[in-house]
């Protein structure tokens, strides 16, 4: 599974939920700004008109656009260290300031029911749709994971 899979296995409302939590500021300081306008095919990139392309974007993505899958995971992602840094320390990952430290072997910290076991510590802390779509990024990064979370309702 690829991380546009993710996206649309989450849907629109998710998406958009993600989208309106993008940092200008985060972009422009880990030097994605312009690589975002540039794959979000945007004139001018601020949060209205990345929100107001959410539809087209998920359309993309749906079609099999994993670069751009990719491009919105790293921007979602750094505007939310916060959270990255919350749940890589209530699992016991190493990393360093929410990046994985290098020849990490997820399998002896992702162990089985780590998904529910997260979305239950942090739900209602972050956006069910951040907390998922979080979820599910490091389900397919470090396990390569071939379906999307979503937890009972």
């Amino acid at each position: 599974m690829h991380l546009s899979e993710v996206f649309t296995g989450l849907g629109d409302e998710a998406l958009d939920q993600l989208l309106k939590g993008v940092s200008m500021g985060k972009l422009k300081t880990f030097q994605l700004f312009e690589r975002i306008k540039t794959r979000a095919h945007l004139a001018k990139l601020s949060s209205a008109t990345l929100r107001a392309a959410g539809p087209r974007l998920m359309q993309r993505m749906a079609g099999g656009d994993k670069e751009l899958a990719t491009e919105l995971s790293q921007a979602i992602l750094i505007s939310h260290f916060d959270m990255i840094v919350a749940v890589l320390n209530f699992l016991g990952i190493p990393h360093e300031e929410g990046f994985f430290v290098k020849d990490l072997d997820p399998s002896t910290y992702l162990t089985e029911g780590w998904q529910l076991r997260v979305y239950t510590e942090f739900q209602g802390k972050y956006s069910n749709a951040l907390l998922l779509f979080y979820i599910n990024h490091l389900a397919v990064e470090l396990l390569k994971a071939d379906t999307v979370f979503l937890p009972a309702a």
